[in-house]
């Protein structure tokens, strides 16, 4: 089936899907994601992002696009889990699973942080387990991972309990992406660039990273731009991750930045994404 064909054929089924799911309703238009890069040890080693058809092009949503118009066209579609930050819903997770499987196997985004222990609610003090986090030391590599693993389980349960419920395939089958922008609370950018701070932040993403993969998921990549994880992680490679290159402004920019010169991990990138029709658009690489 041609490209032209497919879009036109999701068009027909989306528009059914939006109907039964109560979602066709006005447009409600969300910017593309403003975000930032550069280069550390490796933290662990990630598995890349399954290869995918060059240049197909497809949207993301999440809780902003919540009660309003979704894209009607596309060759795949990405769900953010979150409702902004961890351990947030997104309230339309589930019709927007059904929305997203209308173009195949959906795609999924974790919202990421790490507060530390002067500003979380979940800090996991006294947690023994990936790594131990004590009340003597809270703010500390062990309790900023440990913080990772216990966000991304609660992402995962909630993608997992929203698949079920609509029949979707367990998101353990999909690739995953960490979205790591400055508008959360990280570390590094609250207390300054002091390496014990990058180091944290890191060691949460990686928690979440080791925290997927315990539930199966066999690819995650990161959401960012080179500026946003420079700031964050003091350019940790993590793995060598591949990237989903955020906010890009136009497609010709998206275009450019698929180049590798672009990764901010040293990592492929897999994904840019851009603006479109009052949506975030994205492009594979």
């Amino acid at each position: 089936m041609t490209t032209t064909a497919r879009r036109t054929a999701h068009a027909g089924l989306l528009t059914a899907v939006l109907v039964l799911t109560g979602l066709a309703t006005s447009a409600a238009p969300t910017g593309a994601a403003e975000l930032g890069a550069a280069a550390h040890p490796a933290v662990m080693a990630l598995q890349t992002v399954a290869p995918t058809a060059e240049h197909a092009r497809g949207h993301d949503v999440s809780y902003p696009q919540c009660g309003g118009a979704l894209p009607t066209s596309g060759d795949f579609g990405l769900v953010g889990v979150d409702g902004g930050l961890p351990f947030a819903a997104n309230p339309c997770l589930a019709q927007q699973v059904v929305w997203a499987r209308s173009f195949g196997r959906p795609a999924y985004y974790a919202n990421t942080a790490d507060p530390g222990p002067r500003l979380s609610s979940h800090w996991p003090i006294g947690q023994r387990s990936p790594r131990v986090c004590t009340r003597a030391k809270p703010d500390s590599e062990g309790c900023a991972y440990d913080y990772g693993v216990n966000a991304a389980k609660d992402s995962f349960a909630r993608a997992r309990a929203a698949a079920r419920s609509v029949g979707a395939k367990d998101p353990s089958a999909s690739t995953w992406w960490l979205d790591v922008e400055l508008h959360n609370t990280w570390e590094a950018d609250e207390f300054g660039p002091r390496p014990r701070f990058p180091r944290n932040d890191t060691a949460a993403l990686a928690g979440m990273v080791h925290a997927l993969h315990k539930k199966g998921v066999r690819h995650v990549g990161v959401y960012s731009t080179a500026h946003q994880w420079g700031v964050v992680t003091g350019g940790a490679s993590l793995g060598q991750a591949p990237v989903w290159y955020a906010g890009t402004g136009t497609l010709a920019s998206a275009r450019t930045h698929c180049r590798p010169a672009f990764s901010f991990t040293g990592g492929p990138i897999r994904m840019s994404q851009y603006a479109t029709n009052g949506f975030d658009g994205d492009l594979r690489c």
